[in-house]
């Protein structure tokens, strides 16, 4: 235990908490490659825009979907982000064991997983859905967004509508996810 530091007046049980503390922080990133570390801290340093080694966790998403994650806003509040800005700092330290457990999780879908939901309402097999549909679902199902969040998504990525109101959902979703 010669790693620790010993403070004046801390107890022996505190020193021990922080030693311990120090080793699960490292056991949690050590499936990290030295190559996902060095992208973290970079992506961390951009968000660090004072240059003081700390990030405002309201970024954390923001962050972790600049490293090629997904993950959903319910995710990250629990992983300690925050809805407003200046409500929590976190250091680097902290940021990589939550870089570590979100690039674990299996649970946020993928291309693949996202085209075959769109198929449930392919009603002909031909690769088509009703824009209203599709407006419906990014409405009502998952996690919600907004109606101005829908209007600028399928503005952005949407084709235009044939004469029916179908478009194709295969390119809805390349532009979506790129």
């Amino acid at each position: 235990m010669n790693q620790m530091k010993k403070e004046v007046g801390e107890p022996a049980y505190a020193r021990a908490f922080k030693y311990w503390r120090k080793q699960i922080q490292k056991a949690k990133i050590a499936d990290l490659s030295a190559r996902d570390v060095e992208r973290a801290n970079f992506v961390f340093s951009i968000y660090d825009f004072e240059g003081t080694g700390v990030m405002d966790a309201f970024n954390l998403g923001d962050a972790l979907r600049a490293l090629n994650l997904n993950p959903t806003v319910a995710l990250v509040e629990k992983m300690g982000g925050t809805k407003k800005k200046n409500e929590k700092k976190m250091k680097v330290d902290e940021f990589l064991p939550i870089f570590s457990q979100v690039k674990k999780d299996k649970d946020t879908g993928c291309y693949e997983d996202f085209l075959e939901c769109l198929k449930l309402y392919d009603k002909e097999e031909n690769g088509k859905m009703m824009a209203a549909e599709l407006s419906h679902t990014l409405l009502s199902l998952g996690e919600r967004l907004e109606d101005a969040q829908v209007d600028t998504v399928l503005g952005d990525c949407m084709d235009k509508e044939d004469d029916d109101g179908f478009i194709p959902y295969d390119p809805f979703l390349k532009k979506l996810m790129a």
